[in-house]
């Protein structure tokens, strides 16, 4: 399991205010963008829609896909063209992986957030830096990352709140403009030569299932093996037995058996259709009696066994069913690769040269007011998200096994 649930009284972060660390941060982030990812300087398209809202004096929130680590980096390089600093709503771990790390993330405009809990100071951070409106505000609305370029995982309601809240103070201010939100969408893609770049990895994996490297067996293949062996020796811990069925019933049924025991001893049998929202959930429940560190070795023992549970259910909701299937492309079978290195090892190789287009979408005006029923803010988001996905799926290339 990652280090990402921190046993220790919660402190909120904020963002270091003054932009006297402006210039240094222009050629600090595309540096560690490609010395850290790999990931060269973006392409963009769209920025004129950006240029537009800010020329108008609307506040502008972007909320980008979360495919990789390194997306926050990444989509903060669009500050620069726009010549415009931001804040980015980041996850309090990330703040506690050594001082040099926080220390550049606030000066970035950084400020963390709580997973483990409902974080007013963050939130009220987030509402207030919209109100002013001098700086673009980047969040996450999926909240974890997937992994999967192509598709696009469930949105938190979060970032409607936040907005319309904004929305609601920015309006009774009698500020110029209102509040927009920008989708964004970081399209990745890998111009190198994919089975040099991965024939090292899947040998050190098929070496951890006691496999000899399947050298002679199609790139494709292998992957596709590796991923059901994954998902079958997990089934065999929790389940007893290899399943049948596809893909998507069989870690549908893995999540349950996974979560449920767990939802029955801290949340009372209560569950949600959202498996984020349950390990959400269940770290919240989980978590606060580790912090005192006065447990019994035992029961410490237990509840970190059970977070590492909830991280391996997060990790399940980012298996795409299908992402392998027909003739994927290059990138695909990339991402998954990458996965199953990190679920594995929980650390992912980088591979690089990795090459990304930032496309800016049309604004999207936020009302103040939420109507009932499920809010058609997020809906539109949604949809202004997977258009821009899938108008950038024609900048990967399909895998052809001869290379």
């Amino acid at each position: 399991m990652q280090n990402i649930v921190i046993a220790k009284p919660y402190r909120f972060v904020p963002p270091y205010r003054k932009l006297r660390w402006v210039r240094f941060l222009t050629w600090w982030v595309p540096r560690t963008a490609r010395k850290s990812w790999g990931v060269e300087w973006p392409t963009f398209r769209g920025l004129e829609h950006l240029r537009a809202s800010l020329a108008a004096g609307h506040s502008v929130i972007l909320a980008p896909n979360h495919c990789r680590p390194c997306d926050p980096i990444v989509v903060g390089l669009t500050c620069i063209p726009v010549q415009t600093p931001c804040y980015i709503m980041a996850s309090w771990h990330l703040f506690m992986q050594g001082r040099i790390q926080r220390f550049l993330m606030r000066r970035a405009g950084a400020f963390s957030v709580y997973r483990e809990g409902v974080d007013r100071e963050s939130i009220r951070t987030a509402i207030d830096a919209i109100v002013e409106g001098d700086r673009l505000l980047i969040l996450f609305a999926e909240g974890m990352v997937r992994r999967a370029n192509d598709e696009l995982g469930d949105l938190m309601d979060g970032t409607a709140f936040i907005a319309r809240s904004a929305a609601k103070q920015r309006a009774r201010s009698g500020a110029r403009g209102g509040v927009v939100i920008h989708p964004v969408v970081l399209r990745y893609t890998f111009p190198g030569d994919l089975r040099a770049a991965v024939e090292p990895v899947l040998s050190r994996l098929e070496q951890r299932f006691s496999w000899q490297p399947q050298r002679s067996v199609p790139l494709l293949d292998r992957v596709r093996k590796l991923d059901g062996a994954f998902l079958a020796v997990k089934e065999v811990e929790y389940l007893g037995a290899a399943q049948t069925g596809s893909t998507a019933e069989r870690v549908a049924r893995l999540t349950d058996a996974v979560l449920q025991p767990l939802e029955q001893t801290y949340l009372n049998g209560k569950s949600d259709p959202a498996p984020m929202e349950r390990v959400k959930k269940l770290r919240a429940a989980i978590l606060p009696a580790l912090i005192p560190g006065d447990l019994p070795a035992g029961e410490t023992q237990r509840r970190w066994r059970h977070l590492a549970d909830c991280y391996f259910a997060q990790q399940l909701a980012s298996y795409p069913a299908g992402y392998l299937d027909g003739q994927p492309t290059v990138e695909r079978i990339l991402e998954s690769v990458e996965r199953l290195e990190e679920d594995l090892t929980d650390v992912a190789t980088i591979h690089r040269p990795m090459h990304c287009q930032i496309e800016v979408g049309p604004a999207i005006p936020v009302e103040p007011e939420r109507p009932r029923g499920e809010d058609p803010l997020m809906a539109e988001l949604r949809a202004g998200l997977q258009r821009l996905i899938a108008s950038s799926a024609a900048l990967c290339r399909p895998w052809k096994e001869a290379g």
